[in-house]
């Protein structure tokens, strides 16, 4: 029996106020087609599936279109909720979708989720845990001291009756510990959130959703697939895939991943203002998601509307240079007091670029400054 392993579909995701919702359309039209040529049995997606436990209409309207899809071609889908979800909304009608094949977690109640599948070698079983905090925990293992969540998935697998002679298969949305984590990714303070791979050992394949990079952790069957797009500049140099998991008999299980190829890339490019246009006058993909950083010592002046005449998609404009290597503080002094406005923009400027304003630029605040004045008689 052959699977398809998602996570982390983050619809109606916005990245610095870009929506992403044409890639994410586009994105899941390659999914489909993956889907098609591989004719996987079922699909997991293994948590945050929204972006927000309250998604805009676009976000669910794509959702809905794609589950439409994978039920028309009669595909097993399974679906956890992740922590960006509410676990509330995303199982609702639940019991009636089961009718076409598409399993979504409900709210935890204290047990593992099952659905038992059947093929030439016997039966295969998929647990369904969505994401769970140890106070959502605790109510149920009132006995067990539960204060991290490694304690409270510890308490609920623990308490779970698993036949480890049959092919047992669970979707998760947690952070285990040692896995590669990036910008994008929530994080609890301390560690608290992390949680021990070997807790796993009765399972054949953990699909994990939570981390953005595709990774494995420990062993080959204990997987994150990554997010199918990039959402932060920290997973640029990511290689998105989706993950294709094959059982036959028990202990025989075959993985690969199928890279993807967005719509638009997330780039970086880095140096001098007129580097930068020029790579801009060559670049066939110039329409990408960028983060370019200047190195020029004076900031340029509507640096950002200048280059989006060649990236249209600029995302961030950030600078390397004297100045903010040195991050300089800068604080009103009793002496201002006796000086000019002009003066003490001069005295802000030298000490956050290490050198003067020109003529130019002095006349362009003083003109600022008269305007602002002029404004307030």
């Amino acid at each position: 029996m052959k699977f398809m392993h998602l996570s982390d579909l983050h619809l109606g995701k916005k990245i610095n106020n870009f929506p992403m919702i044409k890639d994410q359309e586009y994105i899941l039209s390659q999914i489909i087609d993956l889907i098609k040529n591989e004719k996987p049995d079922g699909v997991f997606i293994a948590g945050d599936i929204y972006d927000k436990p309250l998604p805009p209409a676009e976000a669910v309207s794509l959702m809905d279109s794609f589950l439409t899809e994978l039920s028309s071609m009669e595909i097993q889908t399974f679906v956890i909720s992740g922590n960006h979800d509410s676990a509330e909304r995303l199982s609702f009608g639940s019991r009636i979708m089961e009718a076409k094949g598409i399993f979504l977690s409900r709210v935890f109640d204290g047990c593992l989720e099952l659905i038992s599948l059947e093929d030439n070698y016997g039966k295969i079983n998929i647990y369904m845990l969505p994401f769970v905090k140890p106070l959502n925990i605790r109510p149920f293992f009132e006995d067990i001291e539960i204060s991290t969540y490694e304690d409270g998935i510890r308490a609920i697998i623990e308490n779970t009756d698993i036949d480890t002679k049959q092919r047992n298969i669970l979707l998760c949305h947690q952070f285990i510990l040692n896995g590669q984590v990036c910008e994008s990714e929530e994080k609890s303070i301390g560690g608290i959130d992390e949680i021990s791979a070997d807790i796993f050992d009765n399972f054949d394949y953990v699909a994990l959703g939570h981390l953005h990079g595709p990774q494995r952790i420990g062993k080959e069957t204990i997987r994150y697939c990554g997010t199918p797009l990039k959402y932060s500049f920290s997973e640029k140099n990511h290689k998105k895939s989706v993950t294709i998991v094959e059982f036959l008999e028990k202990g025989n299980i075959t993985i690969k991943t199928i890279p993807l190829v967005p719509l638009k890339d997330m780039r970086e490019l880095k140096g001098s203002f007129d580097e930068i246009v020029e790579i801009g006058k060559k670049d066939n993909n110039s329409d990408d998601y960028m983060r370019i950083i200047l190195t020029d010592e004076e900031e340029i002046i509507e640096g950002i509307s200048k280059l989006r005449y060649y990236y249209p998609n600029i995302m961030k404009l950030e600078y390397d240079n004297k100045r903010t290597r040195a991050n300089q503080a800068f604080t009103l002094e009793p002496s201002h007091n006796k000086i000019s406005p002009v003066e003490i923009f001069n005295d802000f400027y030298k000490k956050q670029n290490n050198h003067e304003m020109s003529e130019e630029q002095e006349n362009l605040i003083r003109g600022i400054i008269e305007t602002i004045w002029e404004g307030e008689k």
